[in-house]
């Protein structure tokens, strides 16, 4: 018995050994690999976000420049979005703002709309879906050029009434065997440029805040 009560102590050792030194391997393995991760997730968010102001617009850096809203209501989240902020010369050119359709098909669809100082979109892309392939996911760009067809539109072009699929009697394409997808898509524009309409000014005031990341980088796939 003293034999066997040895042993299951010795092993016990054994085991509380493995795991400090698996411990102490995952955080110098997280020390050295951080700096790298947060580079990487900041050349992703500054790609998509150059894609919709190009970096000749702008003389500011985008990820830095940046605030966190709250406004469920149009930007379809009770959680704070970032709104990243273009400059030149340090004059507003245009905010990216990161909003949500609620209502998609299959769940959420997580959008960067990003809007010029004058109120017109420079463009719209949306960084993560779960709609149905071949359908609902004609959204992406990467499936169809239906989502550039937000470019120059504002709350003006086309009017309220508008701002809807075909089939709602409104302008923008619906596709087949899929209305909800784009209807969802559209609304959460349109509510993203009555968003700015009302909070430009106030937008562009406001000091950055500290940049979160994965704010923005969990909406990437």
């Amino acid at each position: 018995m003293a034999g066997i009560g040895r042993n299951m102590a010795i092993s016990a050792v054994l085991l509380g050994l493995f795991a400090m030194v698996g411990t102490t391997l995952l955080a110098l393995t997280h020390e050295r690999t951080a700096p790298r991760i947060a580079a990487n997730q900041r050349a992703t968010v500054l790609r998509n976000l150059h894609v919709l102001v190009p970096p000749d617009e702008h003389d500011n850096d985008l990820f830095s420049d940046v605030i966190h809203v709250t406004d469920e209501r149009h930007l379809g989240s009770e959680n704070p979005l970032p709104v990243y902020r273009a400059r030149r010369n340090d004059k507003p050119v245009a905010a990216i703002v990161a909003s949500i359709a609620p209502d998609g098909y299959n769940g959420r669809i997580y959008l960067l709309v990003a809007i010029r100082y004058d109120g017109s979109l420079a463009g719209v892309r949306v960084t993560r879906h779960l709609e149905t392939p071949g359908l609902g996911d004609a959204v992406d760009e990467r499936k169809s050029d239906w989502i550039k067809g937000f470019t120059g539109r504002s709350l003006q072009n086309p009017n309220s009434k508008g701002w809807k699929v075909k089939r709602d009697g409104g302008e923008f394409d619906q596709f087949t065997g899929a209305t909800i997808t784009p209807r969802a898509v559209v609304k959460a524009v349109h509510n993203t440029l009555l968003y700015f309409q009302r909070h430009r000014d106030e937008l562009f005031a406001k000091p950055a805040t500290t940049t979160a990341a994965d704010t923005t980088q969990t909406e990437n796939r």
